[in-house]
């Protein structure tokens, strides 16, 4: 029994592995859901370190689900600040933000405090939500080595001690049935959909 147990054990490891042989090698490779799909099951946790299930979040109201880099990142916290203008119009059209990060728990609270958010930011550090999203990427080593001396601490790929990845910076808009109505993602993460095109799209696509 306990033979069998491990056998089955060591073959789920290896297609895990497997699978994740096929992790984008930079942002221009990762391949986002695209609209129409239906969103993927995720388990998060909040700035308490509580589990959340995404999916059950996402059954509340419709949702715009923002992926981001991290705390450290500049362009995330202006993107991040900037929805809070928005953020009573999508709350008056019936949507919910959400917003996802490899950042550790502790962390969340004090990027929210930072930039005067009220929306929910949920850490992803094992990168389950980004990888199901399609929107995570495997970091060079150039980089690795070029943030590590910045002190930042990016999430490990399991089962490859050395490798990192990251979310390229994305927007869902998605509706109670958990069928994505609207991305936008750029490779470049210096570049994001501003809140106004965001706010467009969540009126272009009505709550429901």
């Amino acid at each position: 029994m306990i033979t069998r147990t491990l056998s089955a054990a060591l073959v789920s490891l290896a297609l895990s592995l497997a699978a994740r042989a096929e992790l984008a090698p930079s942002p221009t490779d990762a391949r986002p859901l695209a609209v129409g799909a239906h969103v993927p099951f995720a388990t998060l946790k909040t700035a308490d370190g509580a589990d959340l299930d995404l999916s059950v979040a996402l059954a509340a109201k419709p949702t715009l689900v923002i992926f981001y880099r991290g705390s450290w990142c500049p362009y995330c916290n202006k993107h991040l600040a900037a929805l809070v203008d928005i953020e009573p119009k999508l709350l008056a059209l019936g949507y919910q933000i959400l917003a996802i990060s490899p950042d550790e728990p502790a962390n969340l609270r004090v990027m929210s405090e930072k930039n005067h958010l009220n929306y929910q930011l949920l850490s992803d550090r094992g990168m389950a939500a980004s990888e199901a999203f399609g929107v995570a990427f495997r970091v060079d080593s150039a980089t690795v080595t070029k943030y590590r001396e910045y002190k930042i601490d990016l999430p490990p790929v399991p089962g490859e001690p050395t490798a990192r990845w990251l979310p390229v910076p994305a927007a869902f808009l998605i509706g109670r049935d958990g069928v994505i109505r609207y991305v936008y993602s750029n490779a470049d993460y210096k570049v994001r959909a501003s809140a106004d095109a965001l706010l467009a799209a969540a009126q272009q696509n009505p709550a429901n």
